[in-house]
């Protein structure tokens, strides 16, 4: 058996801190234009080399995920052996899962950005950024940007990304109704024109400035994502109502919420706050990286 050693990587929350829809493509893909950025909190994948594959999960969010070739960890395996031609066996994989399924926050495709990093590791790969970054971009749009996995601005379909100055030191507070929204629904529930690109390239001395720099663009998935599930409406209006938020919106096609605020102290409050008031939510509170 291989003497590496296990491997354990976080597979973080992605944020859309802003969503802008600017065009489609003739093949149906629309075009976005997004400020990203990733929280501390997130799902943990340990790789192990094994006689033989295996994949596991466990976690608080579970319960409805399949070992199976629908889970994108196991696409993941599969996508890069067939790349650099080697077999995906000798390998054991376990998915603690932590973030909500199909919750706008990336979970799956942080899953598989971790798993992709993990065993280009391990197997010891000299694969350029570019050729690993259009691996991801076919197993999820979200990929590339969770193989990149710090703050940066997206665009494309989400294949391009640029670095941005530091954020300022942000908290956030996670909120998710425990619904899910297929992201091909929100989009086919988007009306109206394109929007402009807004990209942010100044750099900000607190979280206030930058909540103001935030309300100044927008996530045109919510309101679509609002009619599908009425509730985000709701989970807005809890976080807003707050002491110390500064924001709130929802990320990418729903149905996670944050709220932005300036320091720990406000957003473990305010996270104990909603726990006690909406048990069955799933609430966290988290820092940016």
């Amino acid at each position: 058996m291989s003497t590496v050693p296990s491997l354990t990587i976080t597979a973080r929350a992605k944020l859309n801190l802003t969503l802008h829809v600017v065009g489609r493509r003739a093949d149906g893909y629309h075009l976005l234009d997004s400020l990203v950025a990733f929280t501390e909190v997130g799902d943990e994948l340990t790789l192990r080399p094994a006689s033989e594959f295996s994949f596991t999960i466990d976690g608080p969010m579970a319960d409805g995920l399949t070992a199976d070739d629908s889970n994108l960890v196991i696409r993941a395996v599969r996508a890069l052996a067939k790349h650099v031609a080697r077999p995906c066996g000798g390998m054991a994989i376990h998915l603690h899962k932590v973030l909500p399924v199909a919750s706008g926050i990336g979970g799956g495709s942080a899953d598989a950005a971790a798993t992709l990093r993990g065993l280009a590791h391990l197997w010891q790969l000299k694969l350029e950024p570019e050729e690993l970054t259009q691996l991801g971009l076919r197993l999820g749009a979200d990929v590339p940007v969770c193989l990149w996995s710090k703050t940066c601005q997206m665009s494309g379909v989400g294949e391009r990304l640029t670095p941005v100055a530091p954020l300022p030191p942000v908290w956030v507070v996670l909120v998710n109704p425990r619904v899910s929204l297929s992201t091909p629904d929100v989009f086919r529930a988007r009306t109206g024109p394109f929007t402009p690109a807004y990209p942010l390239n100044e750099s900000f001395a607190d979280a206030a400035a930058l909540a103001q720099a935030l309300r100044q663009r927008s996530n045109d998935l919510m309101a679509p994502a609002m009619t599908l599930q009425p509730v985000i409406g709701t989970v807005l209006q809890a976080l807003e109502r707050q002491t110390g938020c500064l924001l709130a919106r929802m990320s990418g096609s729903g149905a996670t919420c944050f709220g932005l605020f300036a320091g720990r102290t406000a957003a473990v409050v305010a996270a104990s706050m909603l726990m006690r008031r909406q048990p069955e939510w799933w609430v966290t509170a988290t820092q940016l990286v």
